[in-house]
């Protein structure tokens, strides 16, 4: 039974994980990702304020400034606070970048994170979650330590 349940095993595991693996774009991975990243993913001090219906820069009204091959800048419809994106590293998993911004709030203070992107269909958003992998070129700066604005009380 034991051997049974085994072999089990071994057969679904890996079907069920090649079924989520989404193929991500290896040229304009930059565009991809001004369209394609659900912004209400990224840490709190450095989200937009949570609107009804909008999840991407465009819809937010972000305007695009700088856009290469490793790097996004991006300022806010209001001018005055940008964001910026450099890409670290991309393999099957998912893709590495590192989130610049400046705080929503004073005591925000600068902020910079490494986020890991991923999505779970070929149609869907890249969800933004912190990353345990971490890179020389980006430590994390600013913001709270966990990102929660959970109360102790």
């Amino acid at each position: 039974m034991k051997l049974l349940c085994g072999i089990i095993v071994l057969t679904c595991v890996p079907l069920a994980l090649a079924r989520n693996d989404v193929a991500y774009p290896s040229e304009k991975v930059s565009e991809f990702l001004v369209e394609k990243l659900d912004v209400t993913t990224l840490p709190s001090g450095i989200r937009p304020k949570r609107e009804k219906g909008k999840k991407t820069f465009g819809d937010y009204g972000y305007v695009t400034r700088k856009v290469d091959e490793k790097e996004v800048l991006l300022e806010t419809p209001h001018g005055g606070s940008q964001i910026a994106i450099r890409l670290l590293e991309q393999d099957a998993s998912g893709i590495y970048v590192c989130v610049e911004a400046q705080g929503e709030s004073a005591s925000d203070g600068h902020i910079q994170r490494v986020r890991l992107l991923k999505r779970k269909g070929a149609d869907d958003l890249l969800k933004s979650r912190e990353s345990r992998k971490e890179f020389n070129g980006c430590p994390a700066v600013g913001g709270e330590a966990d990102d929660s604005r959970i109360s102790m009380y």
